[in-house]
C-alpha cells in the first residue's frame, strides 16, 4: 500500500472514531496523556540523538525545548483538563426559567503540521492540547528533519491507536496529500509564505485553522534603556537555535547615542559565549543553518545589505562548509535593503537609528505585524505609547522570550504573522469549538 493509500485509509478510520474520542471523559483524555509521557520519556536519549543528527544544536537545547519542554506541555494539560472541560453557566437574559450553557468540544479529525526549527516540540506540545480536547490528529514533521520525525512515528505508534493519532513521514507531496483531506481543523506551524498555502486548502473545505507564522520581530530600545542589558539579552537570543526561532528579535532600532556601546557589548557577550581563547569558535555551541537553501537565503540579505552600504560591525564570518554563521551584527542599515525586507531566521543582526520615538514606532507601525514585539524601557508612558500605536502577536519588555515561555498567556500571531492562539487552556481551546446550548424552561 502507498503512503497515499494508507492516508486515505487511516483518516476514514479517524472520522469514524471521532464520535468515541470526542465522548471521552477527562479521566480518559489524562490517561491518553499519561500514556504519551510513559513513552516520549522511554525515548529521550533517541530524541536527544535524532535531533542532534537533523539540526546540530547543542545537547542542552534540544533536552530543554524539545524534551523538557513537551513533557512539560503534557503534565500541564493533565493537571488542568478537568477545569478547562467544565461548562460554562450562563445566566439567560431572555427568560430567568431558562438555563444555558458553553461546552468546549472536540473539532474531530485535526491536522498537525511542524516546522524544522524545533522539530518535535512544536509538534508535540499541539498535540497534547488536542488529545486534551478529545481530538483524532493525523500528524506530519517536517521533511528537513527525518531521523525526529522516524522517531516521532515510533512514539506515536507505542502511544495510539492509529484511529486515534497517526504520523506521516515523508516529503511535500505527502503534506500536500494531507492538505486535501477535508479536516475539521488544521494546525500550521511555518512560514507566512506556506502558511498562505495551508490557509488556501484549509478554505476549500471549510476547515478551521490555527496558523503559528512569524515575520520581522522588532526591537525597540528607548533612550534610557540599559544598553549592556540589551546587548547581552539579544546575542543571547541569537545565539538560541542560531538566531533560526519564529519569535527571534530581526531588527534593532536604538538612538544614534546608543548604538556604540550596543555594538561593544554585544562583541564581548558573543566573545564570552562562544569563542575560545586562539579565536576559534565552539561551534558545538550554536546551531547550524538547517540546510544549503536556507544558508544561501542568509548569504544573499547578508551581501546584499554589505554590497548596499551596510558595516559589519560585528561577526561577519559566514561558513558554507558546515553551514555555520557568526554572530553578526550590521549597522548602516536601510529600508531599501533586502535584509530589512525578509525574515533573516539566523544570527545576524541589522541595526537602525532614530532620532525620536516616534520614527521608531511609525517604522514599526508601518509595516506587517509581526509575531513579537520587543521593548526596552524605563519609562511606563514611553511603553504605553509604543504598545497604542503598533500591533503584534505579543510582547516581551526589558527582555526576550518571556510572553512565549508564560503559558497562562495566549501566544499567536495576528495577520501576517499567523491566526489563532494556543499555549495552556489556549491550546485546549484552539482544538476545541464552544458550542452554545439553551435549554428553555
Amino acid at each position: 500500500m502507498t503512503v497515499f493509500a494508507d492516508i486515505q485509509r487511516v483518516f476514514a478510520l479517524q472520522q469514524s472514531n471521532q464520535w468515541s474520542v470526542k465522548a471521552s471523559t477527562a479521566e480518559q483524555r489524562k490517561e491518553k496523556l499519561r500514556r504519551l509521557k510513559s513513552v516520549f520519556e522511554s525515548h529521550a536519549e533517541e530524541i536527544v540523538a535524532a535531533v542532534r543528527q537533523d539540526t546540530r544544536k547543542p545537547e542542552t537545547e534540544i533536552r530543554v525545548t524539545e524534551v523538557l519542554n513537551v513533557l512539560s506541555n503534557i503534565d500541564r494539560n493533565i493537571a488542568n483538563l478537568d477545569e478547562w472541560m467544565k461548562p460554562v453557566e450562563v445566566v439567560p437574559s431572555l427568560n430567568k426559567n431558562d438555563t444555558a450553557r458553553i461546552v468546549y468540544e472536540a473539532r474531530g479529525v485535526c491536522l498537525i503540521l511542524g516546522p524544522w526549527n524545533f522539530p518535535l516540540g512544536l509538534v508535540m506540545g499541539p498535540l497534547a492540547a488536542a488529545i486534551a480536547a478529545g481530538n483524532c490528529c493525523m500528524v506530519k514533521l517536517t521533511d528537513l528533519c527525518p531521523a525526529t520525525a522516524h522517531i516521532a512515528a515510533r512514539i506515536v505508534r507505542e502511544a495510539f491507536e492509529e484511529q486515534e493519532v497517526a504520523v506521516f513521514e515523508g516529503e511535500v507531496d505527502v503534506a500536500t496529500a494531507l492538505l486535501d483531506l477535508p479536516f475539521n481543523h488544521i494546525f500550521f506551524t511555518g512560514s507566512t509564505r506556506v502558511g498562505k498555502l495551508v490557509m488556501a486548502a484549509a478554505a476549500r473545505n471549510l476547515a478551521s485553522v490555527t496558523l503559528e507564522l512569524g515575520g520581522k520581530s522588532p526591537v525597540i530600545v528607548d533612550a534610557d534603556a540599559d544598553i549592556r542589558k540589551v546587548a547581552a539579552d539579544l546575542a543571547g537570543a541569537k545565539q538560541f537555535n542560531g538566531g533560526q526561532a519564529c519569535i527571534c528579535p530581526d531588527y534593532v532600532l536604538v538612538t544614534p547615542q546608543q548604538q556604540d556601546g550596543l555594538v561593544e557589548a554585544f562583541r564581548a557577550r558573543v566573545q564570552q559565549n562562544l569563542y575560545r581563547e586562539d579565536g576559534s569558535i565552539k561551534k558545538e555551541n550554536i546551531a547550524q543553518i538547517v540546510n544549503d537553501q536556507n544558508f544561501a537565503r542568509i548569504q544573499t540579505l547578508f551581501d546584499d545589505a554589505v554590497g548596499k552600504g551596510a558595516r559589519i560591525a560585528v561577526g561577519g564570518v559566514l561558513e558554507a562548509g558546515d553551514r555555520t554563521i557568526h554572530p553578526t551584527l550590521l549597522t548602516g542599515v536601510t529600508p531599501d535593503m533586502l535584509i530589512m525586507q525578509e525574515e533573516i531566521f539566523g544570527p545576524v543582526v541589522p541595526v537602525m537609528t532614530y532620532e525620536k520615538l516616534d520614527e521608531a514606532i511609525q517604522f514599526v507601525s508601518g509595516r506587517d505585524k509581526p509575531l513579537a514585539l520587543y521593548i526596552y524601557s524605563h519609562s511606563p508612558a514611553n511603553v504605553d505609547r509604543i504598545l497604542s500605536r503598533t500591533s503584534s502577536g505579543g510582547v516581551t519588555i526589558n527582555g526576550f522570550f518571556s510572553h512565549y515561555l508564560e503559558n497562562q498567556l495566549p501566544f499567536g500571531g495576528v495577520n501576517q504573522s499567523g491566526t489563532g492562539s494556543y499555549h495552556g487552556v489556549f491550546g485546549f481551546k484552539a482544538f476545541s469549538h464552544e458550542r452554545a446550548i439553551y435549554v428553555q424552561g
